[in-house]
């Protein structure tokens, strides 16, 4: 976790640690989950809006966590806190060595880098639905087998299995079949389509939703989808 925290804070990421894994994984497609997006949302409004959000979230969950213990929120305990000033202590090193340049474009590469994890989050369960207070299922994720998305991703490309078992390695995760939804091409084509191309994106990715409300949704899901 020491050498992970570190690099997220080049991209100040710094709450991804603690939003994804007591956020994310309890609420994925939810409404209230920032990083599922829905059904023909636009993938640039999304970006912005996740990183809102999620920071918003991050900061509740672990604002809940210190107050459980007693502690005040503004405290080193606060992982969220500690996270961002690893992010601040590189962006002063970032100044010390290239002054306001070196700052800029600190911060427009972090930029740019949490931009791109959000588009994946997008890719991830893009207008996928789930029942409140229901078990996240392996249909609840879009996979991919293809082997270099899988090798440049770390393997992120078979989600359903890290959703269904978070404890995994990335090099323990295995593929899905028939239970769970595939992507009709790999993850980094999906996200160079959605990235240049979202208006494709969506046209492709409707034949593949309407195949998961027939095949892979329950009953009450079915409803959802049709309430949107």
């Amino acid at each position: 976790m020491f050498v992970g925290n570190w690099l997220l804070a080049f991209s100040c990421d710094c709450n991804f640690g603690i939003e994804h894994v007591y956020g994310h994984h309890k609420n994925v497609c939810l409404p209230e989950d920032p990083a599922t997006a829905k059904r023909g949302q636009n993938i640039y409004s999304f970006i912005l809006k996740a990183i809102f959000d999620e920071n918003k979230s991050g900061w509740e969950l672990e604002s809940k966590r210190l107050s459980r213990k007693n502690y005040n929120v503004f405290n080193f305990k606060n992982r969220f806190i500690r996270g961002y000033l690893r992010s601040f202590f590189i962006a002063l090193i970032a100044f010390l060595f290239s002054g306001f340049l070196g700052l800029f474009l600190f911060f427009l590469i972090a930029f740019l880098s949490k931009s791109i994890l959000e588009a994946i989050n997008y890719i991830e369960h893009y207008g996928l639905v789930r029942e409140k207070n229901r078990p996240v299922r392996l249909r609840h994720s879009w996979n991919s087998n293809h082997f270099f998305s899988s090798l440049y991703l770390y393997n992120v490309t078979r989600h359903s299995n890290h959703h269904s078992n978070s404890n995994l390695k990335f090099w323990e995760l295995k593929p899905v079949d028939k239970d769970a939804p595939i992507l009709p091409y790999g993850y980094l084509t999906m996200l160079y389509l959605v990235l240049i191309f979202p208006f494709l994106y969506k046209k492709i990715m409707s034949r593949e939703l309407l195949n998961w409300d027939q095949n892979f949704a329950n009953e009450f899901e079915k409803k959802l989808v049709k309430s949107l």
